[in-house]
């Protein structure tokens, strides 16, 4: 997860944290609200579908797949789209917001995943989740892996979420590690991947909560990982053009909201991700209501941006940068999808762009590397939108000075190489991480066939 700042004196990216912290390889205790589930006897799952043997996607949405699943307490839901909900709360648990000091009584039921064995034994997960959660109700997402050497991690929790923040904050939790892998905010990583230790194989646990004595629920629509193994890269290959076509997405500045709500990650200058989140949602046509942006001061323009970055704003890393959570967001509105993933190269996202879907992509760069940026990041979001007769990416940076300034042409290899990588030299001459081409994809629930066909080739289903 990138920090999700545009400019060189923010604040260090996740993935700049991380690489210092695998190297020093830190400590710390699991921390889990949900009570313990006993592992998923279940076979490994044949229906993976990994890129390259770099990258494998896997996601649980159908009624099948709830039902392949060992629920406690929880129904698949009949007829129209699928979704798990609380049948019958199992229990009730008593959770602390680290973020508000209050305690609550939860009652909550749980759905553990059969076990999926990875077409990539990997050094790095992130889960993706859609859901809806209505008011008083809430979801934990957790993960549990198998070593290549036979040994089991911990379950760790990927994610406390709701898509409001009056019941609970929205939070990752720090400190989960068991020396040999750690959670990084939002990613799962082995400690020292030199060692060839490697995942390969996981379940996920959801924990549906409500308040007692209710009939709430909250319906997860999807939920699943990607797991990879990307090499240590300065450079990557180019790749040959295929597509020249450019999407009309929506443009929105980030930086026309510096300044306002401070207390989201220091306000617009640092709302890059949620910013692109809010451009993609609009160009599958869904925005916030006019109730939902009530709360947003009536002097600031797009409100909705504003909107985007309170609910995706990560409580814990004090930022709106959480991969997970932004996917998570553009799933709220009506049947849309959001996942977090790695693609190849650019041939991968001109295979989308062909079909109507744009990506949103995370990359750090010195200025010089990119020409006609005007800055250096640690870590930024944009969305790729369409590309030139020559090849070159069409984006719309949100680190622009104004919302008709946000469309701007970059060149395909510049582009390519500093989204791609995963290391780089930083500005004092040092050696930093890169992304190793993480990217976000939203789709509505029902895509047209030529656009299930790119997502199917990217291996997104």
């Amino acid at each position: 997860m990138n920090h999700p700042a545009s400019a060189g004196n923010s604040p260090a990216s996740r993935r700049t944290v991380l690489a210092a912290a695998l190297a020093a390889a830190g400590a710390g205790a699991l921390s889990t609200a949900a009570p313990a589930v006993a592992a998923s006897p279940a076979a490994p799952s044949g229906r993976h579908h990994p890129r390259n043997g770099l990258v494998d996607n896997h996601f649980w949405t159908s009624s099948a797949d709830w039902r392949g699943g060992r629920g406690e307490g929880t129904k698949a839901l009949s007829g129209g789209r699928s979704g798990l909900v609380i049948a019958t709360p199992v229990g009730s648990t008593d959770y602390t917001d680290p973020h508000t000091g209050t305690t609550s009584t939860w009652e909550y039921a749980t759905w553990t995943s059969p076990v999926h064995r990875s077409g990539v034994p990997a050094t790095e997960a992130i889960a993706s989740w859609n859901a809806t959660t209505p008011a008083g109700t809430w979801i934990q997402t957790e993960l549990r892996g198998t070593y290549s050497d036979g040994a089991a991690t911990p379950w760790y929790v990927m994610g406390r979420w709701a898509s409001g923040d009056g019941d609970i904050r929205r939070t990752s939790v720090d400190d989960q590690t068991d020396d040999r892998s750690s959670v990084w905010t939002d990613t799962f990583a082995i400690d020292d991947a030199a060692s060839g230790l490697r995942l390969v194989s996981y379940q996920l646990r959801l924990t549906l909560h409500r308040k007692p004595g209710t009939t709430l629920t909250p319906t997860v629509r999807r939920v699943g990982a990607m797991t990879s193994d990307i090499p240590d890269r300065f450079t990557v290959p180019a790749s040959a053009h295929q597509v020249a076509r450019e999407l009309p997405v929506p443009r929105y500045s980030q930086n026309t909201h510096v300044g306002q709500y401070p207390e989201y990650d220091n306000g617009g200058e640092a709302w890059c991700s949620p910013t692109s989140s809010q451009m993609i949602i609009e160009y599958w046509g869904r925005k916030p209501t006019a109730e939902d942006l009530a709360w947003v001061n009536p002097d600031f323009a797009d409100p909705q941006v504003c909107h985007a970055a309170r609910y995706t704003f990560d409580h814990q890393y004090d930022g709106c940068g959480n991969w997970p959570f932004n996917a998570a967001y553009a799933a709220t509105y009506p049947d849309m999808n959001g996942v977090v993933t790695r693609l190849g190269s650019l041939a991968d996202v001109e295979r989308l762009i062909r079909a109507g879907i744009p990506v949103i992509t995370s990359q750090s760069f010195l200025e010089s590397e990119l020409t006609g940026a005007g800055y250096g990041t640690s870590g930024h979001l944009m969305t790729v939108i369409g590309f030139t007769a020559a090849g070159d990416v069409i984006a719309n940076d949100p680190a622009s000075p104004s919302n008709e300034a946000v469309r701007r042409v970059y060149n395909r290899r510049e582009w390519e190489n500093i989204w791609l990588r995963t290391k780089r030299y930083n500005a004092s001459g040092g050696v930093s991480s890169g992304t190793g081409g993480v990217c976000y994809l939203y789709w509505p629930a029902e895509p047209t066939a030529a656009q299930r066909k790119a997502l199917e080739t990217v291996g997104v289903r």
